[in-house]
């Protein structure tokens, strides 16, 4: 069975990301939009994880919310 990032890289808490930007960055298409699941290959538990943590990084300024 074919491992997720998250678990490969030994990541427990996806939500605490927000401060890596390089990593959260993997995950936008270059429009900045969140990947979907099937395209990642992320469980759906660390996929709203990540979408809550990409969320938060857009709030505090960290991410863009459109890419021009």
């Amino acid at each position: 069975m074919k491992q997720d990032y998250f678990s490969a890289n030994n990541i427990k808490y996806v939500e605490s990301l927000y401060k890596e930007v390089d990593i959260l960055k993997k995950f936008l298409n270059q429009n900045g939009k969140i990947m979907s699941r099937r395209r990642t290959g992320i469980t759906a538990k660390n996929q709203r994880a990540l979408t809550t943590a990409i969320k938060h990084a857009r709030f505090i300024g960290l991410l863009p919310f459109v890419v021009k």
